[in-house]
Parts: C-alpha cells; sequence; structure tokens
C-alpha cells in the first residue's frame, strides 16, 4: 500500500503542475496495484477531464461510483465529464443522483445550477427557445429538442502556408514536425523511428534542447547509458547557449543522475541531481537525491568491514580493559564493531565496559543488539543479567540468568547470578545493608574519607558519578558498593 499511496501523490502533484500525462500515467500505475480503490478512478477521472479527455474521464468516474455508490465525489466527477461531453440530461442526472446521498453538497449544487445554465444556452443557439420568453415557460409549453450526445468537432486551424514563412520559421515549424514524429513514436516503444525523427528535428534546428533531451530518453530506454549521458551533455551545451528554460536543463542534469544511478554509480549520480536541484528543485529530484545518498552511506559502511582489523581493534580494548582504562576501551570496541557488525561478542565486550562506567542504558542496548545477533549467545545474557542487578532490578535480571541457563543449565555465571537474584527478593534492605556492612572491604570503601565525599556528591549531582568513573580505582569501588546493594544508580 505504500507504494500505491506513493504513486497516488505523485499524481496529485503532476495534476497540480497541470502535468496532466504525468497523473494519468501514476494513477494507472497505482490502479495496477490496488484495483478497488475508487478514489484512484477518481483521481484519474479528474486528469482525464483536464486534459479534456471527457469520454476517458467518463468511465472513469462510472467506475468510481460502480466501487462506491454512496461516494457524492464520484457524482461530480461524472457531472463534469458528461458536462464536458454535452451531455447535459446525463450530466444533470449525475448531479442529483449525487444529492441524494448529500444534499448540501456545494460542488454538486454547483455543478447543477452550471449544466442547467449550460443546456439553456445551447437550446437557445439551437432555437428551441425564443429570447423574448421565459425559460422555464417554455419548458412547460413544449419539451426542447435532445441536444447531441458528443459536440460538434470544432473546425481545425488551417495550417500554416510554408510559402509564406521565413527561412528560420520554416526550420522551426519543420522540426517541430519531426518531434511530434518521434514522439508518438516514442510512445509505441519504436526507438529507432523516434531517433530518426528526433535526429532529422535536429537538422532543422540543432538550438533547441527538449530534442537532445528525447534522443537521451530513447537512449536510456535502451540501456545504451553512455550515449544517454553524451546527448544529455550536448543538449545541456545547447540549452546554455540559446538561454534555454532552466526547467529542461534541469531535466538534463536529473537525467543524466538516473543513468549514473541506473549503472550504480551513486557518487556521480548524486553530484548530477544536485546540479538539476540548483537549476529547479523538484520533489522527484529531491527524492531521488535522498535516495542515492542513502546508497552512498552504505556503501560506505560495507566498504569499511574488515573482520581482520575488526580483532586488532577489540584485542586493543581488551588490553584497555585490563588496564581498567575503560572509557579508550570503549572506543575500541566501537571501532571494531564498525569493522565487523555482525560480530556479537563485540557488542558483549562493550557492554562490560558500560557496565564498569555504570551507563548500563548503553550496556543493556549492546547486550539486546548481540542477542539479537545470536540468541544463543550465552554471555550476552550473562552481561545483561549482571547489569540489570547494578540497576537493583532483580526480576529482570533473573529472567536474563534463566535465559542464559535454558542454553546451558551447569553455566556457573549464570547459576550464581540467579542464585543471588532469588535471595535478594527474599531480604528486605534492612538484611542487605546489615550483611553489606559485614564485608571488610566495603567497610574499607566506607571508612575512604575521600570515598565519602565522592558518594556525597554523587547524592547531590547524580551526572557526577560519570566524572568520577573516569578513574578506574574509583570506579571499582563504585561497582562493589553498586553489587553489595548499598546505592544504586539508575
Amino acid at each position: 500500500m505504500d507504494k500505491v499511496n506513493e504513486l497516488k501523490e505523485k499524481g496529485n502533484q503532476a495534476l497540480s503542475a497541470e502535468k496532466f500525462d504525468e497523473a494519468v500515467a501514476a494513477y494507472t500505475e497505482a490502479i495496477a496495484l490496488d484495483g478497488q480503490n475508487h478514489v484512484l478512478y477518481s483521481n484519474r477521472s479528474a486528469a482525464f477531464a483536464k486534459a479534456g479527455k471527457f469520454q476517458e474521464a467518463l468511465e472513469d468516474a462510472e467506475k468510481t461510483i460502480q466501487l462506491n455508490p454512496t461516494w457524492p465525489k464520484g457524482y461530480s466527477r461524472k457531472g463534469a465529464a458528461a458536462a464536458g461531453l454535452s451531455d447535459f440530461m446525463k450530466a444533470f442526472e449525475a448531479y442529483n443522483e449525487g444529492l441524494k446521498y448529500d444534499p448540501t453538497n456545494a460542488v454538486l449544487l454547483q455543478g447543477r445550477m452550471e449544466i442547467t445554465a449550460s443546456a439553456l444556452n445551447f437550446m437557445q443557439s439551437q432555437g428551441d427557445i425564443p429570447m423574448d420568453v421565459d425559460p422555464q415557460q417554455a419548458r412547460t409549453r413544449r419539451a426542447p429538442s435532445p441536444p447531441p450526445a458528443k459536440p460538434a468537432e470544432p473546425p481545425k486551424p488551417a495550417e500554416p502556408r510554408v510559402e509564406d514563412m521565413s527561412e528560420e520559421q520554416k526550420n522551426k515549424y519543420f522540426a517541430k514536425k519531426e518531434k511530434e514524429l518521434g514522439n508518438a513514436a516514442y510512445k509505441k516503444k519504436e526507438f529507432e523511428t523516434a531517433l530518426k525523427h528526433y535526429n532529422a528535428a535536429i537538422e532543422h534546428d540543432p538550438t533547441d534542447i527538449t530534442f537532445y533531451n528525447n534522443i537521451a530518453a530513447v537512449h536510456f530506454e535502451r540501456k545504451e547509458y553512455e550515449e544517454c549521458i553524451k546527448q544529455c551533455e550536448k543538449g545541456i551545451e545547447v540549452g546554455r547557449e540559446s538561454r534555454a528554460d532552466f526547467k529542461l536543463i534541469a531535466k538534463s542534469f536529473a537525467r543524466i543522475g538516473n543513468t549514473y544511478r541506473k549503472l550504480e554509480n551513486y557518487k556521480q549520480a548524486k553530484v548530477y541531481y544536485e546540479k538539476a536541484m540548483s537549476e529547479h528543485r523538484t520533489p522527484e529530484i529531491k527524492t531521488s537525491l535522498s535516495e542515492v545518498e542513502a546508497k552512498i552511506k552504505e556503501e560506505e559502511r560495507m566498504a569499511y568491514i574488515n573482520p581482520e582489523k575488526a580483532e586488532e581493534e577489540k584485542e586493543q580494548g581488551n588490553l584497555f580493559f585490563k588496564k581498567g582504562d575503560y572509557s579508550t576501551a570503549v572506543k575500541h570496541y566501537t571501532e571494531a564493531i564498525k569493522r565487523n557488525p555482525d560480530d556479537p561478542k563485540l557488542y558483549s565486550n562493550r557492554a562490560a565496559c558500560y557496565t564498569k562506567l555504570a551507563a548500563f542504558d548503553l550496556g543493556l542496548k549492546d547486550c539486546d543488539t548481540c542477542i539479537k545477533l545470536d540468541e544463543k549467545f550465552i554471555k550476552g545474557y550473562i552481561r545483561k543479567g549482571k547489569i540489570l542487578q547494578g540497576m537493583q532490578q532483580q526480576s529482570k535480571a533473573q529472567a536474563a540468568y534463566q535465559k542464559a541457563l535454558e542454553l546451558d543449565p551447569n553455566n556457573a555465571e549464570a547459576v550464581e547470578g540467579y542464585r543471588q537474584c532469588s535471595m535478594n527478593f527474599q531480604r528486605n534492605p534492612q538484611e542487605v545493608l546489615k550483611n553489606a556492612m559485614s564485608d571488610p572491604e566495603i567497610q574499607q570503601i566506607l571508612k575512604d574519607p575521600a570515598m565519602r565525599m565522592i558518594l556525597e556528591q554523587m547524592q547531590n549531582d547524580p551526572n557526577a558519578v560519570k566524572e568520577h568513573l573516569q578513574n578506574p580505582a574509583i570506579a571499582d569501588k563504585i561497582m562493589k558498593l553498586l553489587e553489595s546493594g548499598i546505592i544504586q544508580i539508575h
């Protein structure tokens, strides 16, 4: 459905810009994906009507009503299309039918009023109603002759006399004729014939960028990408010299961008989309530019992956971790992850650093990532359990250890972690404090004047903990107090 909505929006934008053929094409493509969507038929009916193709507009309006008989807009579309065909009776009936479902609908009321006036004017022009007689009285006196189903074909304007033209006018006239023949062949996918006519157009008028753009379009369809780029560049050169509309120059640049995109040369595509945007900004070009930028970013990410380099960085991280320099260890593990983002052990190692630095939220995120990468990675569950214990979330920690035990019932760390969580459920805060204070190491930490000052700072300013955790010796003491339950960090 996302694709349908995207095509519908594309059609709406083209319709607003009065690019009726583009709008019809977008709606048609959307209908091919969702043939029961009455709104798409309604929108295409509007596009056909704007383009003067009233018979097609009427068919789409009737399909809209068939799919949703109670939707007033379907009847307004039918009325407008019938009016365009001068089928006043059908238009009047359509507006009346729609008003049954929405009697106050302004569009339907206005349409009915206008079609009534149009019918009267038509009948007057045909002599059915004398000009000095009230139309309402005339209707009661005699029924008007029915209007024709289709309007009379307007006389075609006379072809200009070539012999009366200047040499320049002749060239432009014949160039236009060749272009029209080329367009007709292009629509039929008769590309060889289209090229013949477009090249003939250039022979008559080599200053029109449109002909070069059209030739480039043919080469693009035929996957002759180098020739497509060449023709676009020639068109830009000609367009600059003849001061062509900047929209046409932007079109050439965008086509070069599309060509490089087809060739998967996304960096070059980006260059030309940016050039197109500098000439004329459109939503389509902006979207294309964003998409190739995403491709470039992904290519760069993939190019950076190197498992050997990742292993080197991991070893450096391990070295600094053993030294107690957790911040530097994090940097090396992060670089290792960039080099090999699918290795769960790297996230587990960085989670261990974050635990030491009391950055529990980041540590949990890494644990979840390594578990996602490998659901059987026991260390990930154990790391997660330890972090949750440090956050005093015993039930969640126990669940993490339970997952580890499901994978390996004899894992000593998981057994001990699960046991500690179970015990903590049964102990009240006073008992926790009593047991902790009986630990000589805990007593020594709390007797240290420097640590007492640090703990006081942490209580008054939670952000102070981050600064103190940069010191490995202090970090170890804080972690000991966390594990004992003396302090908590949230």
